[in-house]
């Protein structure tokens, strides 16, 4: 089954016309893209982008061939044109079956909002997944079924991570699922890191007019092969948790392991915590621990620990690191033994790990020894985390810049 993605971006397209942001100014060559739009053996035709014979036409792709349209948006447009030839646009109602004379057949899907998804089985029997903006499967689309997970995906993956989720939990989306982001616009950044935040959620983005053929290979982002842990520093409000947060987002079943715990009487604190918790996926699951270790030895779904500061904190409560006399008499090796314990699980766990820390290295010395002390320590602590991670990335501004 052969697709060519006639176009790749919002129902606007990208850039817009009227808008002067600094992801339309940016959207230039291969990152401009057209409404997403996407043809099927050239014979079936999902969605219509303006301008469809042109778009067909620069892809190498006629429409001449084309016997069914199928609109997905939660109206009966956007068709801006039907070029002559074409069958009118429909719509198949949900969880009805279209047949096809070509011998494709088309499920149309539920979705949790406005819309309709579409589950196209070729002849030889590849299984692709179509999504519209916005949108994800009201449940399981009817389970995995004998043919295991879907070959391509297609979703507004910047939109709605926890729809690849939820995809994933159910069996659907495999380590061999090829997952495309479509429906590109405003809420995706511009230029390489629309593609490093995606390949963090084991996605990809092509430029609209790519052929592909389903179940093939295509150099796309192997799920398996996605770092094992991940380091992101940051000072205070620089978008650290937030980054770390969107590398999981796209998984099910996370554990958020939050170190700072609860702190009665501090309003201010109980408002961070409050934040966070509103931030996360519903789906994830909530430990408030500093108890590390455990959690790394075992196996199970992805952990993003937040943060390593406030555990450095926690444990040098615990060995006496604020008096002078019970550091120097063994609380600094005591210290050190459980960092090395703590980086030794980290090095051999077998669950996908990000977390995060404060970067204190670049800021003003601290007035006092205690001081001077945890930032000495937490150096220390983030270097030989960074060590054992494939990947460590620093946040600057909102914006990650990726040190390894």
């Amino acid at each position: 089954m052969e697709l060519t993605l006639l176009g790749t971006g919002e129902p606007a397209g990208l850039p817009r016309s009227d808008c002067p942001c600094a992801r339309c100014a940016a959207a230039v060559g291969h990152e401009a893209r057209a409404a997403t739009a996407l043809l099927v053996d050239s014979t079936l035709l999902l969605d219509l982008t303006p301008g469809p014979a042109f778009a067909a036409a620069r892809a190498g792709r006629s429409l001449s061939g084309v016997r069914q349209v199928l609109l997905s948006h939660p109206h009966d447009g956007p068709a801006l044109e039907v070029p002559a030839g074409l069958p009118a646009p429909v719509r198949v109602p949900d969880r009805q079956e279209l047949a096809l004379i070509s011998g494709h057949r088309v499920r149309a899907l539920a979705l949790d909002s406005p819309g309709t998804g579409y589950l196209v089985t070729g002849p030889d029997g590849e299984r692709l997944l179509y999504l519209p903006p916005g949108a994800a499967l009201a449940g399981t689309g009817g389970g995995v079924g004998p043919g295991g997970p879907y070959d391509v995906v297609l979703l507004d993956v910047g939109r709605r991570p926890d729809a690849l989720a939820r995809l994933r939990e159910a069996g659907l989306v495999g380590a061999a699922t090829d997952v495309l982001a479509v429906h590109l616009g405003h809420d995706m950044p511009p230029g390489p890191e629309l593609h490093r935040r995606l390949a963090a959620a084991g996605a990809r983005a092509v430029p609209d007019g790519t052929s592909l053929t389903v179940g093939e290979f295509h150099g796309g982002v192997d799920v398996s092969q996605l770092p094992r842990r991940t380091l992101v520093l940051g000072g205070a409000r620089s978008g650290k948790s937030v980054e770390a947060e969107r590398r999981l987002a796209a998984f099910p079943g996370v554990v958020y392991v939050a170190t700072g715990g609860s702190r009665d009487g501090d309003a201010e604190w109980a408002a961070r915590v409050a934040q966070h918790r509103e931030r996360r996926p519903a789906s994830w699951r909530t430990e408030e621990t500093c108890d590390l270790v455990p959690l790394l030895e075992r196996d199970g779904p992805p952990l993003l620990i937040d943060c390593l500061a406030l555990w450095l904190t926690h444990t040098m409560d615990e060995v006496g690191a604020w008096d002078d006399t019970r550091w120097e008499r063994g609380g600094s090796a005591e210290l050190a033994t459980r960092v090395r314990t703590l980086v030794e699980a980290v090095r051999h766990t077998p669950r996908q790990l990000v977390a995060v820390s404060n970067e204190v290295g670049s800021g003003v010395v601290p007035a006092t020894p205690a001081g001077r002390r945890f930032r000495d320590e937490l150096g220390r602590l983030n270097a030989a985390f960074a060590a054992e991670c494939e990947h460590v990335l620093l946040t600057v501004a909102g914006v990650a810049l990726p040190l390894r």
